[in-house]
């Protein structure tokens, strides 16, 4: 009885630990986004914490903890050593984003619609931005993909590397770092069905796609990305449909295997 009783008294303390490491945790995050702290801001020791808001130092410690797992603060040990807010590492989202959108089993056509809007707008955008280095990279990948029709797999790689270059030329970070995200779950890193023909045709769309990016016509841009990206949504939806279980009311991304037989 002893137990039991020490165990249920023990409960509530426990609860109200992990409630007041939650308040400390968002009153962080929400002076980040108040942008009352900034990036190499120190936030100071698991004491400092537990003083400014009247806890206790393992509710400090618990805190700082999930705040770290966050990405909000890096902790250093030791004598002079504490917690200071991060400099952002969108790579990081990117990742996370991806992981978290394979566990949801969120579906190839929803996977596509979004990156059709990301890389639509992205070409655009890069009609408008991209610098004449940025035009020669893409010209590079394009004769770089020209030379890899032998090869499906390094002719894949090369193209996700084209998509991924008019990202960076659009200037925009959110859209680049979304356009990751997707392709880790949505990109083909293998094409058993890539034949030399729809090789060419990628090819082909793509250069003109870099022909309208160097002419600022950021209508005309658009216009090639979104009927590229709708091709590629097709293939992609039809194949997933034909790998998902019967009875499913909306067709799921197929095993690894099955989805790599994508078009570019």
């Amino acid at each position: 009885m002893t137990v039991h009783l020490l165990f249920d008294n023990a409960q509530p303390k426990r609860s109200r630990a992990s409630t007041r490491s939650a308040r400390l945790v968002s009153d962080v995050r929400n002076a980040l986004f108040e942008r009352q702290l900034r990036p190499g801001d120190f936030l100071g020791t698991e004491n400092d914490l537990a003083a400014r808001h009247g806890a206790s130092r393992i509710v400090a410690r618990d805190a700082l903890r999930t705040l770290e797992a966050l990405g909000i603060v890096d902790i250093r040990p030791g004598a002079g050593g504490g917690a200071r807010i991060t400099h952002g590492n969108p790579q990081l989202f990117a990742e996370a984003l991806a992981v978290q959108l394979e566990l949801s089993e969120i579906s190839t056509a929803e996977i596509m619609d979004a990156q059709r809007a990301i890389e639509c707008l992205a070409a655009e955008l890069a009609a408008e931005r991209a610098t004449r280095e940025e035009h020669a990279s893409l010209h590079a990948l394009i004769d770089e993909a020209h030379g890899l029709m032998h090869d499906a797999d390094a002719f894949t790689r090369s193209s996700l590397r084209f998509h991924l270059e008019i990202a960076r030329a659009s200037h925009n970070r959110v859209l680049i770092y979304q356009l990751v995200s997707l392709q880790h779950v949505s990109w083909p890193s293998r094409n058993r069905t890539l034949t030399k023909i729809v090789m060419r045709r990628i090819v082909d769309v793509h250069r003109e796609l870099v022909e309208r990016i160097e002419a600022r016509d950021s209508a005309g841009a658009r216009d090639i990305m979104d009927g590229h990206v709708r091709m590629i949504r097709n293939r992609r939806v039809s194949e997933s449909a034909g790998t998902a279980k019967p009875g499913k009311a909306m067709a799921k991304r197929s095993a690894p295997g099955a989805k790599k037989a994508s078009c570019c």
